[in-house]
């Protein structure tokens, strides 16, 4: 699978795409990563995305030439013959992304994803690419690249061989809608007089199932009620 990411700050990305599942599963040929930097499609010496609204208002927004004109050359040169790559704007405007929408992503082939800075889009960026509106979450982040971030590392997870136990993406929390995961336990058996419950010790696989579905059911309710899992 290939994501590609249009943003005005690539260098944020080095660390978090090197290290542990990310970077394994880049090494691996699983996934690859392509950044972007849309000053690179600005036409002035000052290299500047973005400008004041018309109208009035505080902030800045990204204006509609670089931006368009980065997703466009990304769509050029990276682009599946005979697929449709699928274009996503992070904002706090777009439907909410959960595990769902991971699965559905991880189906693709390529996505490119277009981080938002300042008071957000030019609305001819998503009149002129059509994309998918998205946002990781009911609140404000200084730019779309730490929601990018969180997306493709959510993605990545589901990529076959990207994981070093190919069950773990099936049995975590929001594998399924709403489902959260029963405790884990390593080891010592004690710590602090906080003991291992004696299920997990038991050695009784049926026993220890049935400890894990009741938990993950009360955990499930306590979390959809708003409170401490």
């Amino acid at each position: 699978m290939r994501i590609d990411i249009a943003t005005l700050f690539p260098g944020m990305f080095a660390e978090v795409l090197d290290q542990s599942i990310l970077g394994r599963a880049r090494r691996a040929g699983v996934l690859d990563v392509g950044l972007f930097d849309i000053r690179d499609f600005t036409s002035d010496r000052h290299r500047s995305a973005d400008d004041r609204p018309y109208g009035g208002g505080p902030g800045m927004l990204l204006r509609p030439e670089p931006v368009v004109l980065c997703v466009e050359r990304i769509l050029a040169e990276r682009g599946v013959s005979g697929r449709r790559s699928r274009v996503v704007l992070l904002t706090p405007a777009g439907r909410a992304f959960g595990q769902a929408e991971a699965r559905e992503f991880a189906a693709e082939i390529h996505i490119v994803l277009v981080c938002g800075r300042y008071e957000g889009f030019d609305q001819r960026v998503i009149d002129a690419l059509r994309p998918d509106l998205l946002s990781v979450g009911p609140y404000v982040l200084s730019g779309g690249e730490i929601a990018a971030m969180a997306v493709t590392d959510a993605v990545a997870r589901l990529l076959p061989g990207a994981l070093g136990d190919a069950e773990s993406a099936s049995v975590e929390t929001h594998a399924e809608p709403g489902v959260v995961e029963a405790p884990q336990y390593t080891r010592p058996p004690e710590w602090r007089g906080l003991r291992v419950p004696e299920e997990l010790l038991s050695g009784d696989h049926a026993r220890i199932a049935r400890w894990r579905a009741e938990e993950s059911r009360k955990r499930s309710l306590r979390t959809q009620d708003g409170r401490r899992p």
